[in-house]
């Protein structure tokens, strides 16, 4: 029913303007101007690569002479790049790419092209696709997988191969060099010879534009595939089938990037099903890829459902291990303690290891965050993360310092995200969910961009002329900047903060909808023989008295693990910050809060906020009409609809559910429930998602 409206929506627009479907992303083609590229580099696929975005995309003067040298320079590190108003200077065939791409990106949005040198935050920048092996993508909301199929999964066409060039040069793009392709909760099959051939398929298109392949493995996989009795990392026999197969993959892929590796966890096998420790399991696999020049992406996503507090548990397994991986094996942490949510503190494992590499990794789906129905821009969420102040090292210790190698002298750097791609026309579901994609690639080359500006540049590349006039005058420009810029890239910095105010705001987390895959809320969600800790009611801890988390020295004792003052501040509830309050503590509902009102009152005024600041996006998106293409501007404005919607849906059924506990009236200006309680659990009974 909601397709066919759709359609029907789409058809009754001008047939004029319908012009763009978002397949080509932030990197629609552009009237280019001749230019003469001038290069010093060896002719090489990544040169060739160069050389060509600069003929399609140069907007500079016409007949310009563009230089593209490598040339050994300290300055740059890793893939940098100097830049010129004529010219690239690298020291690899990467940093002139990406140079490339600096300079037509500027062209393009207006901004100066003078001489600067650009390095990357992060030696690797990441994407993790959650794709099985049967073209399904575990919390992918875009189709199946651009890499496998379940239909002549191994048979490579022109098809894909065209999809994959797509995709590596979006990646390049943004400074992306590398793509994890499958799930970390890893089928064995992914290392069998015939989808290892796939591996190589997949590995030769991206070549060309610097992106590496990296493949997540099942830590089992020695006694699934080789045959033997056990997978115990100290045992030789499976150290040595690891470095087999690992030659195997290398000798195919020679550029292949390493493992990341999901173990112990959530079910997944790992080192401690044998006694060992994540130092034992991630130092053999990195001895096996260090010939080689391979990494290990570990993942600290660990807990088990005997522990109090689950957020704790990740820190207490990796911390006494600090020092113990080998140097090319990476940590990655997800931003927050638990998984994910709306918005949490930043993970206590930032800065506490300190002579360990270690990676932020983030979601770029959104998982708890409406899927690809509701309009977000994440990166405001991860700037966020990224500029928290860990004081691990004194005041300045941010969350970015302590993984960019500035605080502690990493071996190697990288931050991962975890995608969305999937074969949608429009590649993520929902044509703003591009721009998460796009500020990912700006934030992992540079951790010290400003949303705003991310914003400004992808709204530009995306948008600007969609429904220009053929003599597009300067007065129409002008309008656009007006009319659409500056409300538009408005919208999407207040739309993370408008999900959190009418999903989980003052620090409620994990309160979704489980059986609805995460989508909407579901604060009730509690079946029998389910384990505690993946039942909201454990993290709203919600009763009579109160509502809220006790992590603080009273409770689960979960503030010891962040560095003074956080430790102090986060434990006083006159002190923690209002967005993290239930998050560290079990308040009574009649709590007094910063502003004056009651915690009942202030999770009312936050819930109503959020619905009333969506149905302002949709205004903006309606006034925004005349300067978009038809076919985006109404797949953007039915979401919208729905995003509303789910809105309400948020605030009706988390304030009708927590009243139950509370007792206490809702204030007079919030839009009475539009539904009963009764009613809205009932309709809860889609299937149940998985987590990651």
């Amino acid at each position: 029913m909601k397709t066919l409206f759709l359609i029907v929506l789409l058809l009754s627009l001008p047939a004029g303007l319908r012009a763009e479907d978002g397949h080509q992303l932030w990197l629609r083609k552009q009237q280019a101007a001749p230019v003469k590229v001038v290069s010093s580099a060896k002719n090489s696929a990544i040169v060739a690569t160069a050389k060509q975005e600069l003929q399609q995309g140069w907007r500079g003067k016409a007949g310009a002479s563009v230089a593209l040298t490598i040339k050994k320079d300290k300055a740059i590190k890793f893939d940098g790049f100097h830049l010129s108003p004529n010219g690239v200077q690298a020291t690899t065939e990467a940093g002139l790419l990406y140079g490339v791409f600096e300079l037509l990106r500027r062209q393009q949005t207006g901004q100066a092209v003078s001489d600067a040198l650009s390095n990357p935050s992060y030696e690797y920048r990441l994407l993790n696709h959650w794709d099985n092996p049967d073209g399904s993508v575990e919390r992918g909301y875009a189709g199946q997988s651009i890499f496998w199929r379940k239909d002549n999964a191994l048979v490579t066409t022109a098809e894909d191969k065209t999809r994959w060039q797509e995709y590596a040069r979006a990646n390049a793009s943004v400074g992306i060099n590398g793509a994890v392709i499958n799930n970390v909760n890893a089928s064995q099959l992914i290392l069998t010879p015939e989808y290892l051939g796939r591996v190589k398929a997949i590995a030769d298109v991206f070549r060309p534009y610097g992106v590496k392949v990296y493949l997540a493995v099942k830590f089992t996989s020695p006694a699934l595939l080789g045959g033997l009795k056990t997978s115990d990392p100290l045992d030789p026999a499976v150290a040595t089938w690891w470095q087999s197969k690992t030659k195997e993959i290398y000798r195919l892929v020679p550029d292949f990037g390493g493992f990341l590796v999901k173990a112990s966890s959530e079910g997944q096998p790992g080192p401690q099903d044998y006694g060992r420790t994540h130092a034992d399991g991630a130092n053999m696999l990195a001895d096996a890829v260090r010939p080689y020049g391979g990494i290990v992406m570990w993942r600290a996503f660990v807990y088990s459902p005997n522990d109090k507090d689950r957020a704790k548990q990740a820190y207490n397994e990796f911390v006494p291990l600090d020092g113990k991986f080998r140097d090319n094996v990476i940590i990655q942490v997800k931003n927050g303690p638990v998984d994910f949510q709306p918005r949490e503190p930043f993970s206590p494992l930032f800065g506490a290891l300190k002579k360990t590499s270690v990676m932020p990794e983030f979601q770029i789906t959104q998982e708890y965050l409406g899927h690809a129905i509701d309009l977000v821009f994440l990166s405001t969420m991860w700037e966020e993360c990224l500029q928290s102040d860990t004081y691990q090292a004194g005041p300045g210790s941010t969350v970015a310092r302590c993984t960019d190698g500035r605080v502690y002298p990493q071996k190697h750097t990288a931050m991962a995200g975890v995608s969305n791609v999937g074969l949608d026309t429009n590649w993520t579901g929902h044509d703003f969910a591009q721009a998460n994609w796009y500020a990912f690639g700006r934030l992992a080359w540079n951790n010290t961009l400003k949303s705003a500006q991310i914003a400004d540049e992808w709204l530009k590349l995306t948008f600007s002329g969609a429904a220009a006039p053929q003599s597009a005058a300067p007065q129409y420009a002008a309008d656009w900047n007006t009319n659409f810029l500056g409300p538009v890239k408005q919208m999407m910095l207040d739309s993370r903060e408008a999900a959190v105010n009418y999903s989980m705001p003052l620090g409620l987390h994990h309160i979704m909808s489980a059986t609805r895959g995460h989508y909407g809320p579901g604060p009730w969600w509690a079946p029998p023989k389910m384990r505690a800790d993946w039942t909201p009611p454990y993290y709203h801890q919600a009763d009579s008295a109160g509502v809220g988390f006790n992590r603080t020295t009273t409770g689960s004792n979960a503030v010891s693990q962040y560095h003074e003052p956080l430790a102090s501040q986060f434990n006083n509830p006159q002190t923690c910050p209002d967005e993290y309050l239930l998050w560290f503590h079990h308040l009574p509902w009649s709590f007094k809060m910063k502003s004056g009102h009651t915690l009942w009152e202030e999770l009312g005024y936050h819930y109503d906020k959020g619905v009333q600041q969506v149905r302002q996006f949709q205004k903006v998106w309606d006034k925004a009409q005349p300067y978009v293409d038809a076919e985006r501007f109404a797949v953007v404005q039915y979401k919208l609809r729905s995003q509303s919607g789910n809105a309400v849906q948020w605030k009706d059924a988390c304030l009708l559910y927590f009243q139950q506990f509370s007792h206490m009236p809702l204030p007079a200006t919030i839009e009475p429930p539009a539904s009963n309680l009764d009613a809205i659990i009932a309709n809860d009974m889609h299937p149940r998602g998985q987590e990651n």
